[in-house]
């Protein structure tokens, strides 16, 4: 009997030390999560952890230091706000100079449980003179991005601009129904950042101004009206990463619509992350294919016709003031070329049986092929460039007064090389948008963590 009594309690007090072990280990919990909270820093409503706790977990955090899915935000999350009838949301007026959508969940979580960061979305459209493009990616490895959705389609806003000073009716018309397409593109998807830009048919149009206000209320999108340093300065990031480490000395040039603008860069020992920072000296040309073939004729182009488009362009380099360029070494300097001239010149070399962007962007082409490809083009009557699958009906018209811009660089900065670019200013604007959010960064740090 006494041996059962003194089992008896000896299990009882085995039980009540699990029960205080668990009570004090609830005890102990109750005063870490006390602790997180006391270091952290109310914001805007939003539990912000401390320097040294952001510090210690900066790699695992999203955009503006908002929890993953795993960690249990300290404090109440930030409630979202209530649009009000006639305000400038997302839904009602998309493009805003760099508007920022509203989150899938304004906690910073997604629905499908995954990192804010991976999923988000930028977006770029450039209304040109001869064209509208829009590009929606997603930020990769550093100084990347994946492509998500594009558009691409000739409009020709800038058609009979030169005459009229003013944008025709059709033009217009046409425009619009293809920033129609880019606005349903955009309100399906949810955009962190975009940015919609207008350029030279827009500046130079005495109705430019009145034909945006058009778009807002037709289609919902806001372009803004950049000027020409910002198109050199965006063409020159868009094509940043086919500028090798080697080279000392870059011109870029990027042959538009209405304008052509031309970028001289030279790199010293140090590289600046931003291509764009080493631009000495930039020039915007009042002419591009549009301009220069509604002048001279485009359909019927003879080589003296030929040699008077390309004698007009020098004309017009002849005032922009750049000091020669300094070749030390082979190899140190070369052109880049970003527009359809140059691709078109690409793809006919390479005989594509149809245009192909990934065997186009980045191919380098000597001296000698860009002269034998001009020539071939100048040879052709209207019907057979219009046949070749690499120019086509629309363009057929128009080559032939890029190869004669093109000509007019050549002569003015002689290179043994030439690198083709399809890519450009909505290239240019994603990365520079991605870039100013920081993404590639917290994409390192992120990687840094997870090899720990």
């Amino acid at each position: 009997m006494e041996a059962g009594n003194a089992a008896r309690k000896r299990k009882r007090r085995r039980r009540g030390t699990g029960a205080s072990g668990e009570a004090a280990q609830q005890h102990r919990q109750s005063n870490e999560v006390s602790a997180i909270a006391a270091q952290a820093v109310r914001v805007d409503g939003e539990s912000v952890p401390s320097r040294r706790n952001r510090r210690k977990h900066r790699g695992k955090r999203g955009l503006q230091g908002r929890p993953l899915v795993h960690e249990k935000p300290v404090g109440r999350p930030a409630q979202p706000q209530q649009a009000t009838p006639g305000s400038d949301t997302a839904e009602s007026r998309i493009g805003q100079n760099e508007n920022r959508a509203p989150r899938q969940a304004e906690n910073g979580y997604r629905n499908n449980g995954e990192h804010p960061w991976p999923d988000e979305l930028y977006a770029a459209l450039d209304l040109g003179t001869n064209n509208c493009r829009l590009l929606i990616a997603q930020p990769t490895r550093p100084g990347q991005f994946r492509v998500v959705d594009a558009f691409s389609r000739i409009v020709r806003l800038g058609e009979g601009l030169a005459a009229s000073g003013r944008l025709s009716d059709d033009a217009m018309d046409r425009a619009v129904d293809a920033l129609r397409v880019c606005a349903s593109k955009l309100k399906s998807r949810e955009i962190r950042r975009m940015r919609l830009i207008a350029t030279e048919a827009c500046r130079q149009a005495t109705n430019g101004a009145q034909f945006l206000e058009r778009v807002v209320a037709e289609t919902g999108l806001e372009l803004e009206i950049i000027d020409r340093e910002t198109e050199a300065r965006l063409a020159v990031s868009g094509c940043s990463s086919l500028v090798g480490r080697e080279t000392r000395s870059v011109v870029l040039f990027d042959i538009g619509g209405g304008s052509s603008e031309i970028a001289v860069i030279r790199i010293g020992d140090s590289r600046f992350n931003r291509l764009a920072n080493h631009i000495t000296h930039w020039t915007s040309l009042p002419v591009g294919v549009v301009t220069l073939s509604e002048r001279h004729g485009g359909r019927d182009v003879t080589p003296d016709v030929f040699e008077g488009m390309v004698v007009e362009v020098e004309g017009m380099l002849e005032r922009f003031d750049c000091p020669a360029i300094d070749i030390g070494h082979a190899g140190d300097f070369h052109l880049i070329g970003t527009s359809g001239t140059v691709t078109t010149l690409a793809g006919v070399h390479l005989d594509l049986p149809r245009y192909d962007r990934r065997k186009v962007d980045g191919i380098w082409l000597s001296d000698d092929e860009v002269s034998a490809m001009q020539a071939k083009l100048l040879s052709w009557d209207f019907a057979s460039r219009a046949a070749n699958p690499c120019i086509g009906p629309d363009r057929a018209d128009l080559v032939l007064a890029g190869c004669a811009i093109l000509e007019a660089i050549r002569r003015r900065w002689p290179s043994p090389r030439m690198r083709v670019a399809d890519r450009g200013l909505r290239e240019g604007l994603l990365t520079d948008m991605m870039a100013d959010d920081g993404v590639w960064r917290r994409h390192r740090n992120r990687r840094g963590q997870r090899g720990k």
